[in-house]
């Protein structure tokens, strides 16, 4: 063995891992009709590539957004199903470009894992799992994967689980573009427009509470607990997608991307404490408007365990998770209905959560679906 491999670099093993992953980004360069990859490698794995991105309204503008998917990759290995791991850091990149009214188009990301192991290894098919996901998520989307980095970085990566077969942290960057008439600021928010909540369950925050309340139902090594593989799956499940969903809304796909098919007034991605920062604080506030959220999503049966196990307030669930969905969007009355049925037919749950209106003594109301429902005002 050469000392490098010793010292918890394997070059090989990375050249190996390196050819598999430039064939998952080479499967998906012709997948968008928005994106051009110039391959200039000259048949060289790790050689030189740009991209354009054409036949997109002029006057577009070039964005990109990073993100990553925090502590919910102890809770996804504990499973042994690292293929839904993609769905986490696709919905955390894409919709920061979406929620804004853009359109995604390229990814790059960096793995970053202790060690990748052996070739033959559990441990190095589970890596290539990682990216088999990916590969899933970009063909069934139409996002290119333009390229990667992975480094094996020994004792720097870590996980409370010691025997965790990967021991990995992922982020990733997401490119796309805004057309200036296209934007979707919350500007034009108004009295008796109508909340729809886009079901989901536990996404990429708030999951350092999750792993808190499965070690006090479970124990400090939840994961080696066989009592809790049932709980610890439903943790672990995928995010949804609403990206393409709403892109098409927008209008993006359609023959003249300036018509949308609703007028979309706002999109708020529900991050931790999401309803009190970016729907209360940065957009209603300055507004003096307020929100009444009085019918959302009942939260997944496995996000009220973890309130019940953690010993959360209720207002303390809605700051650190999103209560059962992963979006809110505002859309005129007329357009409700509608936009309910459009959601649907394109595998998204939607509901009636709630309307705007006028600035009342509080910025948000929500009446809680967990536990005894209290009301909670922001």
């Amino acid at each position: 063995m050469d000392l490098y491999k010793q010292d918890g670099v394997d070059i090989e093993a990375g050249d190996v891992f390196s050819r598999f992953c430039a064939a998952i980004n080479k499967s998906t360069y012709e997948i968008s009709k928005y994106v051009q990859i110039n391959d200039l490698s000259q048949g060289n794995f790790r050689g030189p590539r740009g991209f354009n991105f054409i036949n997109l309204p002029d006057g577009c503008l070039q964005t990109g957004g990073m993100d990553g998917i925090g502590t919910k990759v102890v809770v996804i290995e504990a499973t042994g199903d690292l293929k839904t791991t993609a769905t986490n850091i696709i919905a955390m990149t894409a919709m920061d470009i979406t929620r804004w009214g853009g359109l995604p188009l390229l990814f790059m990301n960096t793995l970053d894992v202790s060690s990748l192991g052996e070739t033959d290894s559990e441990t190095f098919a589970m890596c290539k799992d990682i990216m088999s996901g990916l590969q899933e998520v970009a063909l069934k989307e139409k996002y290119v994967l333009f390229n990667g980095e992975t480094a094996e970085l020994g004792p720097c990566i870590s996980s409370e689980n010691l025997d965790a077969r990967v021991m990995f942290n992922w982020c990733g960057a997401m490119f796309g573009v805004y057309h200036p008439e296209k934007m979707i600021f919350g500007n034009t928010l108004r009295p008796g427009q109508v909340i729809i909540a886009l079901k989901d369950s536990f996404r990429s925050n708030g999951i350092s509470s999750v792993r808190k309340a499965l070690a006090i139902k479970y124990g400090k090594e939840w994961w080696n607990n066989p009592e809790a593989m049932d709980d610890i799956i439903e943790c672990s499940t995928g995010s949804a997608s609403y990206d393409r969903m709403l892109n098409e809304a927008h209008g993006w796909f359609s023959n003249d991307p300036f018509t949308s098919e609703f007028n979309m007034h706002l999109i708020v991605h529900l991050s931790g404490g999401a309803f009190e920062s970016k729907l209360g604080d940065d957009i209603l506030k300055p507004m003096g408007l307020s929100a009444v959220l009085d019918d959302l999503f009942d939260p997944p049966e496995i996000m009220q365990k973890c309130v019940d196990w953690r010993g959360m307030r209720q207002k303390e669930c809605y700051g650190t998770w999103n209560g059962g969905q992963g979006a809110i969007v505002v859309v005129d009355a007329e357009d409700a209905d509608s936009f309910i049925n459009f959601s649907k037919e394109r595998g998204v749950e939607a509901k009636k959560a709630g309307k705007i209106i006028e600035k009342g003594s509080f910025t948000v109301f929500i009446r809680s679906k967990f536990g005894d429902k209290k009301s909670l005002y922001y």
